[in-house]
């Protein structure tokens, strides 16, 4: 189906054609269909005060007060936000025993203030700790474009919220691909930001160094709106760069192996139209890519901080982990403060060396992930969970590494599994970035 994008929805409500009791009562009607993913989509489900904030939406838009685009459009959250008065639960059942949130965390508080309705808190990966998106605690949803297929992790809630209609946008999380790699597992659009740009206060953390929190979306149009929010910058959804003025940098290295013939198809068909319209395209060397495997050998930050966070909560309830997570966090302990330290250090050397190559060109560009949604009976083994989750997380990770912010559009033909065409800026060149990826979507969007 096609999905309604946040300016539609909010052409919509201003012109009366709908309201926001409207939309929240859709929404809410989907994630309870019993044929649907709502159950395995969603760990909490607000029912009541969605309705309530739908129909102060309502009464405050008759009293003509619009606090943003965003007011009056359900949208859905990730599992491991705080949300005052409950339990943070992050996908697992470990944290079932911490005490409720004192206060909303800021991006959720930002979301309200801007107007959004809040449907629902999202099923993900245990932790955020996989690119896979299962959860033996509350389920798998499946994917939208094939059910017997994994939607992506960690923000796998999330995803499906969306292409399931049970949501208009979502907040989802981004360490190594979170928000990116699902987005483009299940058709949708999503964005990484630079980390330092959105709080992550209040929000269970995988790895505060790589850490960043993100949208989900069907347009870029609706990512940049949601992405102001979270940043609580002004509402502008910047307008499309101009093709024939752009120039695009495709690695040689890493990013570009193992691609399955699905994903390697529809990239090749993406750059040829953009080539079609005036976009500049260069194959580059960066072979510092082919770096990163060993620089994170032992677990790089991810293992190591998440660790940190864990180690007492992991001695305390380890037995009722994800028993594929749970060795994931312990790879941690393993790490020491002079290694730690030396991570750090390459990290700013490998950021250094390759932004002197890429900062000629106008992003760079890959495919998300190397290979489709895998089908879930091909994860439940430890094996074919490991070579999985890192073929889907390998390219998404070069962008948190380096600090970058990062787009991913769909770019695959009707009837195929869903593909995402990645377009990764600079540094604290967002929105920037956004404005390329909106002239980029309406490419391939007609292709």
């Amino acid at each position: 189906m096609t999905l309604p994008t946040i300016t539609a929805l909010a052409a919509d409500l201003a012109a009366g054609r709908t309201t926001s009791r409207a939309l929240v009562e859709q929404a809410l009607a989907r994630i309870e269909d019993p044929a649907g993913e709502g159950s395995r989509a969603f760990i909490k489900v607000y029912r009541q005060q969605a309705l309530t904030a739908a129909d102060a939406s309502d009464a405050l838009r008759k009293a003509g007060i619009v606090s943003s685009p965003l007011a009056g459009i359900p949208v859905s959250i990730k599992n491991l936000c705080n949300v005052r008065g409950e339990t943070t639960l992050a996908g697992s059942k470990a944290l079932d025993d911490a005490p409720p949130a004192a206060e909303d965390a800021p991006v959720v508080a930002r979301l309200r203030g801007y107007g959004a309705v809040i449907v629902g808190s999202t099923n993900m990966s245990e932790f955020a700790f996989s690119g896979v998106g299962t959860n033996p605690h509350y389920g798998t949803p499946g994917n939208p474009a094939d059910r017997a297929c994994v939607p992506g992790g960690s923000s796998s809630g999330a995803a499906v919220s969306v292409a399931d209609g049970m949501a208009v946008a979502a907040l989802g999380t981004d360490t190594g691909g979170s928000v990116r790699i699902p987005a483009a597992l299940c058709g949708l659009t999503g964005f990484k930001p630079t980390a330092r740009r959105v709080p992550i206060d209040g929000v269970v953390p995988l790895s505060t160094s790589l850490d960043s929190i993100g949208p989900l979306a069907a347009s870029v149009a609706c990512c940049a709106v949601v992405d102001a929010v979270f940043a609580r910058e002004a509402i502008d959804v910047p307008p499309p760069a101009r093709l024939d003025a752009l120039s695009f940098a495709v690695p040689k290295h890493y990013v570009m192996s193992n691609l399955d013939a699905t994903v390697s198809g529809a990239f090749s068909r993406a750059l040829s139209a953009l080539s079609a319209k005036g976009v500049r395209i260069a194959e580059i060397d960066l072979p510092m890519l082919d770096e990163l495997p060993g620089v994170n050998a032992k677990g790089g930050f991810a293992a190591s901080e998440a660790y940190a966070w864990h180690r007492e909560l992991i001695a305390r309830r380890g037995n009722v982990y994800d028993p594929i997570i749970a060795p994931r966090i312990k790879r941690g302990a393993e790490i020491s403060a002079a290694e730690y330290i030396e991570l750090l250090a390459r990290r700013a050397d490998l950021q250094k060396r390759v932004s002197a190559v890429t900062s000629d060109f106008d992003a760079v560009v890959m495919p998300t992930c190397p290979i489709v949604a895998p089908r879930i009976a091909d994860v439940t083994d430890p094996d074919g969970f490991t070579r999985n989750n890192l073929l889907l997380l390998r390219n998404c990770t070069v962008g948190n590494f380096l600090d970058r912010c990062a787009l991913s559009i769909p770019c695959h033909r009707a009837g195929e599994l869903p593909v995402g065409f990645m377009v990764m800026g600079e540094t604290m060149s967002d929105r920037r970035t956004l404005g390329i990826g909106r002239a980029v979507e309406e490419v391939l969007r007609k292709g």
